[in-house]
């Protein structure tokens, strides 16, 4: 075994953190680095000791396991600990270290660490299990509830009614709120397939549209249209966002 594995415990459950360093107890030459109960500790646990290793619940007050992984930048192993086989068995089994599906024994646990224990030490690309892991979490049914965004060290949770239009930028979207703007970097694609499609519609290549946020549309020119928004922006659309978007509006 590699000497000085350094591990994080994120759960919002004492318990749950508690049987996690019980089964620890077994592995000489680890270290548990620190833990967490949300995702907002868990970002400063992460750039503050570099772990080789994370466990990491799914459902947490603040930020989820999903949104944490969204806004780590050096990502570590992972390991799933979660009551949800929704998420951990359907959308991670191929592509996580592994995951433990509450409650485990210390048997089941012994075989996720050494899975992680053999991609530590043989080094692994963790960047792109991480890349895989995050394809298989945005093809989530789910719509969209909130969306976790980091600007600079600051770390904000946007919800939908606070979520103006989405702007292309190259590799990124812009995320305009009545908060500020943001960027993500996350396909015009993604949002398009995973907003709630009664509430947000793409009306151009480069814009998504809160129709709540939506004050009149206009002919701007042949097969062109303007989009005004409440706040005062305007924004171009196609014929067919306008079409898509006048339906909507006149249901």
């Amino acid at each position: 075994m590699e000497t000085g594995i350094n591990i994080i415990i994120i759960d919002d459950e004492a318990p749950a953190r508690e049987i996690i360093k019980h089964y620890l107890q077994h592995y000489a030459n680890i270290r548990i680095a620190g833990e967490a109960d949300n995702g907002f500790d868990a970002m400063k646990l992460i750039k503050e000791h570099q772990p080789q290793l994370m466990f990491l619940d799914v459902q947490m007050p603040k930020l989820t396991g999903f949104e944490l992984l969204e806004l780590i930048e050096n990502p570590p192993e992972i390991i799933f600990s979660t009551a949800y086989d929704q998420y951990a068995i359907r959308a991670f089994e191929e592509n996580a270290v592994d995951y433990l599906l509450k409650p485990y024994s210390q048997q089941r646990f012994d075989t996720a660490m050494q899975k992680a224990l053999t991609r530590i030490n043989t080094g692994a690309s963790i960047q792109t299990n991480l890349q895989s892991l995050q394809g298989i979490v945005n093809s989530q049914p789910e719509p969209l509830s909130r969306i976790a965004v980091k600007d600079r060290q600051q770390i904000y949770v946007v919800s939908m009614h606070e979520l103006c239009y989405i702007e292309a930028d190259g590799d990124y979207v812009k995320l305009h709120t009545n908060k500020g703007v943001f960027l993500k970097e996350k396909t015009m694609k993604y949002f398009e397939e995973n907003l709630p499609k009664q509430q947000f519609i793409r009306i151009h290549r480069s814009f998504i549209v809160n129709v709540e946020e939506v004050a009149k549309i206009e002919l701007y020119e042949k097969e062109s249209y303007r989009v005004h928004l409440k706040n005062g922006v305007i924004l171009k659309a196609g014929i067919a966002g306008y079409k898509a978007l006048k339906e909507m509006i006149s249901r």
